[in-house]
């Protein structure tokens, strides 16, 4: 079968123009103990990193996403597996696994993301406690352009998590729980007839999260102050983040 040259030379100038177009996401570990981030791609986007890995104190990982990218990245802890894989986490677990195919379980901190279809246009990202809190974490752009603001929660909620929301395991806290969690019911969740931004306001325990974490998502209509947009921009993820990461 005879080759088409110019078939071929096509695909590699779209395979470029994506590769230009690639957002790369950068994550650190700003923790003091090892974590094993998990990721979850929406839309049928590519899965970066396998869905989860091993990331050890001081150490960092990069990955590149598509244009059109959606997903989320979160912290798991407390985890063991074996060679197989196979094991279980104390807070973020995703169905005993090293490489996640659905979401971390609440109460886990999320970095939420979709990526535009080219530098132009905005992308929209998002740190949100509307599932709970297990670790700190904040997003920073890098090199975009437009409003690109920093999102994120430095403050340990672990420390001042209420006791009705505590998730202890052997005798510490390792999560704070959301209030859905915590309770599952309407005014809560923002189920029912609370399911709207008229009806769903914030509780005591949305705002001690919003006082806590300005800039992240502290219930599910929390937008004007936690949805954050940028052009053309890479990200830096840290974990446990000081706001210098």
């Amino acid at each position: 079968m005879a080759i088409c040259s110019w078939c071929f030379l096509l695909l590699l100038v779209v395979s470029l123009g994506n590769l230009a177009n690639a957002t790369v996401f950068t994550l650190q570990n700003h923790c003091s103990y090892t974590i094993w981030p998990g990721t979850l791609s929406g839309n049928g986007a590519a899965t970066l990193g396998d869905g989860g890995f091993v990331l050890p104190p001081g150490s960092s990982i990069q990955f590149q996403a598509p244009p059109n990218w959606s997903g989320r990245f979160w912290a798991r802890t407390g985890c063991t597996f074996d060679d197989s894989g196979v094991g279980k986490c104390a807070t973020g677990d995703c169905g005993g696994t090293l490489k996640c195919t659905g979401g971390g379980a609440p109460p886990v901190t999320l970095a939420e993301f979709t990526t535009a279809a080219n530098p132009a246009e905005k992308d929209f990202y998002d740190v949100s406690l509307v599932d709970g809190y297990n670790v700190g974490l904040g997003v920073k752009a890098l090199g975009g352009s437009g409003d690109c603001q920093y999102a994120g929660c430095l403050v340990d909620l672990n420390v001042n998590c209420p006791a009705e929301l505590q998730m202890v395991d052997s005798g510490s806290i390792v999560a704070c729980k959301s209030a859905c969690a915590a309770f599952n019911s309407p005014e809560f969740c923002c189920t029912g007839e609370h399911s709207t931004p008229q009806t769903c306001l914030p509780t005591k325990y949305s705002v001690l999260f919003k006082n806590a974490c300005p800039t992240a998502y502290s219930y599910a209509y929390d937008d004007a102050s936690s949805t954050c947009t940028c052009s053309g921009s890479d990200y830096m993820i840290t974990f446990c983040s000081n706001g210098s990461g």
